[in-house]
């Protein structure tokens, strides 16, 4: 069997490393990959993660049997859709399906419609109404793009002078592209990341996770795609994972299927957990970066099993997705410069003897002259294992501590909180 991964990130190496332990020996390729998926999978590094009729032609040409769409923007784009239209076998939702994650003000207007609780908003839809609107608005508050911005389309501000500047960059910059601006309610307590396998009825939750956003310790700092993340989470077992999957997960999957856009795939929930319960952040339409890092270590399930049954109606009705024992911690290890920029070309030493310590998947990783260099913001992801988070830890930072390049930023608080409350 042949399995192509779309992406060329950390969670796309976990998701090759995963798929790698399948039962069915899959032939892994992966488009366009890195420098470290490359040692797991076949990579196609001349097609574009975003290319949707280019990911379709190799899907063709390899005779791929099953595709997995990492990247929010090719689901988004429609990949899953041409995809299954030329033939080919894809694990993702579709286009319709997808808009969850491609507009928070879709999601927002589903999460009203089904009772899903989630912070109080205004939709902000040009320059002049969201200035308007700045100044009779409580702080802090956020803003958030309303379309996909790379985990970098939220910021939180402190003032009304601090929301007047965000919304220039979210009406100015090219990036954006934005008509419309999410005003939201600032809400305290802590993340919890949810994903869920999704068959267009049926939900099947898998480990959860905490995520950190900022980019220094403390959860000082802009936002970024992620610095780390550990799995699972204390105070979340399997009940109150099934309270947030009933108040969440299958109310959305029943109104996605109502309206004709059944989804198929990874329901990811960002949740903050605070006084009045968990309210929802945003919703993601697959695998979490880094937040996958953490999990799929843990998974005993087959995830290929999972993938090819999340793609039938129904096909994982009486299913549940096993895990271990073990806690997993997952170290983002970035470059010079990110989240505003990043440096490319910073050669990396130390890899050989991190990995026998922790698992080391790369994010943004390239090759040049026989030597491993960076190549985008988020540079490699180490996840520590332990039958403890402190265990855990201690081995991600052991092994983390052995890798160098220049600029190489680390946040030393990742699982910090979850050592203080599960004691060794």
């Amino acid at each position: 069997m042949k399995v192509l991964v779309v992406g060329g990130g950390g969670r796309e190496h976990a998701i090759v490393r995963a798929l790698g332990c399948s039962a069915h020996s899959p032939e892994l390729l992966c488009a366009p990959g890195n420098a470290g998926i490359a040692a797991d999978a076949e990579c196609l590094p001349e097609v574009g993660a975003g290319d949707v009729e280019a990911i379709v032609a190799a899907a063709r040409e390899h005779g791929i049997d099953l595709v997995a769409i990492g990247p929010e923007a090719a689901l988004v784009a429609g990949a899953v859709d041409a995809l299954e239209e030329a033939g080919v076998p894809a694990f993702g939702p579709s286009a319709a399906a997808a808009e969850l994650e491609g507009s928070k003000a879709f999601a927002k207007e589903l999460m009203r419609e089904v009772g899903v609780p989630t912070a109080s908003h205004v939709l902000l839809r040009g320059r002049e109404e969201a200035i308007e609107h700045l100044s009779c608005a409580s702080y802090p508050a956020v803003l958030k793009a309303d379309g996909l911005a790379a985990g970098k389309g939220v910021i939180v501000c402190a003032t009304e002078a601090e929301a007047c500047d965000a919304v220039d960059v979210f009406f100015t910059e090219r990036r954006f592209g934005e008509t419309t601006v999410v005003l939201e309610e600032f809400l305290e307590g802590e993340e919890l990341s949810l994903l869920a396998l999704c068959d267009g009825e049926n939900v099947v939750p898998l480990a959860p996770a905490q995520d950190y956003k900022r980019i220094f310790d403390g959860d000082r700092g802009p936002n970024t795609g992620g610095m780390g993340s550990y799995s699972p989470v204390p105070g979340f077992g399997p009940a109150e994972v099934e309270e947030i999957v009933d108040a969440v997960h299958r109310p959305v999957v029943a109104a996605m299927a109502r309206r004709g856009r059944p989804f198929h795939g990874v329901l990811y929930a960002g949740l903050m957990i605070g006084p009045a319960g968990p309210k929802v952040l945003e919703f993601n339409a697959r695998f979490g970066d880094p937040e996958t890092q953490a999990v799929l270590p843990r998974l005993r399930s087959d995830l290929l099993d999972l993938c090819l049954a999340a793609r039938e109606p129904g096909g994982l009705a009486g299913v549940e997705a096993e895990f271990g024992e073990d806690w997993a911690v997952t170290l983002v290890l970035a470059s010079a410069g990110y989240p505003q920029s990043s440096s490319k070309g910073d050669a990396i030493h130390g890899l050989r003897e991190a990995a026998e310590l922790a698992e080391v998947t790369h994010a943004g990783t390239a090759e040049r002259d026989g030597e491993i260099v960076t190549a985008g913001g988020r540079v490699l992801n180490v996840t520590g294992l332990g039958p403890r988070p402190a265990e855990a830890r201690d081995r991600a930072y052991d092994a983390a501590g052995r890798i160098r390049f220049d600029g190489m930023q680390i946040r030393s608080d990742i699982a910090a909180r979850a050592v203080e409350r599960v004691p060794s």
